[in-house]
């Protein structure tokens, strides 16, 4: 069975950090790209972050660009979000997500989804 389980959230303060992972099992995702969505009361699910499969190509949401970073440990099926000078806007559930699409672009791209993770920001 296969299984996406973030951890890492919590309540922070303003300007904080908070590190995100993604533990994967029941499969290999080396192979896979994965990326990282929010989703705030009242809104869509959107995009933060995704990777390859290698890590090494990256892309972020604007949102995110230079506050937040993408990774992963192929070695141990986990992957992360760094993220730094959080802001009340970016309080959300945080999920993870796997895509044997090469590059995903979309939702609908990925074909695994964790339960997620909530991140509280504080003003």
């Amino acid at each position: 069975q296969v299984r996406l389980v973030e951890s890492g959230g919590g309540l922070v303060q303003a300007g904080g950090s908070l590190r995100l992972s993604c533990a994967a099992s029941g499969r290999t995702f080396s192979s896979y790209a994965m990326g990282w969505f929010r989703q705030a009361p009242g809104k869509e699910r959107e995009f933060v972050a995704a990777a390859t499969w290698s890590g090494a190509v990256t892309r972020y949401a604007d949102s995110a660009k230079g506050r937040f970073t993408i990774s992963r440990d192929n070695a141990k099926n986990t992957w992360f979000l760094q993220m730094n000078s959080l802001k009340p806007e970016d309080t959300a559930v945080y999920y993870c997500a796997a895509s044997i699409t090469p590059r995903p672009m979309t939702r609908d791209d990925y074909d695994y989804w964790g339960q997620g993770t909530q991140v509280t920001v504080s003003s």
